[in-house]
């Protein structure tokens, strides 16, 4: 008897008999239970190839943006549009801008503000040359590097005059360069003047004795811990300290003298340090009359077009600012460090 019984049926994986009398194979006959998990695990693979074509794609789209970020980078880097001067073919007013804290890491630097005024004089189109003060002040330094460069330009280009214009305060430092020019004109609510000198800082020594703090210092030189924030106070290094503070004061005077010359008015309070209106400023004689940067250029030097030559930040440093990389140090200048400034 034959091994195949048509009355039989067939087992699973059997082929039918015409199946196999014609020569052909023919679908084997799953289990319900087998043939689900099939089709489950069709649609998962295809599932899966899908993933991974919107993988792909994402991936490449993912990569140029990267691509197109980077390459934006070295442009700003190689040329960063802060520095770009505006084109001009005919005759201008020049302008300088002086905004904020003058420092030497900050954008009102004198390198910066000495590298602008430089461009401004040497243009062969520009007729006069405005700086436009809006700062509080800074560093004598650096404001004192900065008057010195303007004197020596006026000398090497005596047909073109200097006009410091004053916005909303131009104070300390700020007046300090504003009188190295020919002529300074402020708004009549502008604040003017302040010429003093200032240091600051912190004393620490009562809240270390009251948390338990020891203080260890170890220095080489007698002066070494000079003012040390975290000892008692030296009644010898305070004296020392104001007579610093006191040369520096009558160098200020002297150059706002130097440059203000006659028009300064013999008011005793003029080199104390306090700070006047434009309205009031003009009657001490800290300046020369009351009006905007766009007034000078078109009633004083009589060209109204005004042409920026100032360096700025280039958007990329602009947008490192915004994410506070410098708060930290910032914070730490202000609490550790004795500041010395014009104010």
């Amino acid at each position: 008897m034959s091994d195949w019984n048509s009355d039989d049926k067939p087992e699973w994986g059997d082929e039918p008999a015409a199946a196999s009398q014609s020569g052909k194979r023919g679908k084997p006959n799953l289990p319900p239970e087998t043939g689900r998990d099939w089709k489950l695990i069709e649609k998962l693979v295809l599932s899966l190839q899908s993933e991974q074509r919107k993988s792909r794609r994402w991936g490449i789209f993912f990569k140029f943006l990267t691509f197109g970020y980077l390459f934006l980078l070295v442009l700003l880097f190689r040329f960063p549009l802060g520095d770009s001067l505006e084109a001009t073919t005919g005759k201008h007013t020049a302008l300088v801008e002086i905004n904020g804290l003058i420092a030497a890491d900050e954008l009102a630097s004198a390198d910066n503000i000495v590298g602008s005024l430089r461009n401004a004089f040497e243009a062969d189109n520009s007729v006069a040359v405005v700086l436009r003060i809006n700062s509080g002040g800074g560093s004598p330094v650096q404001s004192g590097y900065v008057y010195d460069e303007i004197q020596r330009l006026r000398g090497e280009y005596p047909d073109k005059k200097v006009y410091a214009v004053i916005s909303d305060v131009g104070a300390s430092g700020a007046y300090y360069i504003a009188a190295a020019a020919d002529e300074i004109y402020a708004d009549k609510a502008s604040l003017v003047g302040s010429i003093g000198v200032v240091a600051g800082g912190f004393g620490f020594t009562d809240a270390m004795e009251k948390i338990g703090v020891e203080r260890r210092l170890y220095t080489a030189g007698d002066n070494k811990a000079f003012l040390d924030p975290f000892s008692p106070e030296d009644g010898d290094e305070v004296a020392f300290w104001q007579d610093v503070l006191e040369t520096t004061h009558q160098q200020f005077i002297d150059k706002v003298r130097e440059g203000r010359g006659d028009r300064l008015s013999d008011d005793e309070r003029l080199f104390s340090g306090l700070v006047w209106s434009g309205e009031q400023a003009l009657e001490l004689g800290l300046v020369d009359g009351l009006g905007s940067a766009s007034h000078v250029a078109r009633q004083v030097v009589g060209q109204e077009d005004l042409v920026d030559y100032s360096r700025r930040k280039s958007p990329f440093q602009d947008i490192v600012d915004q994410f506070g990389v410098s708060v930290g140090s910032g914070l730490a200048n202000r609490l550790m460090e004795a500041r010395f400034e014009l104010r």
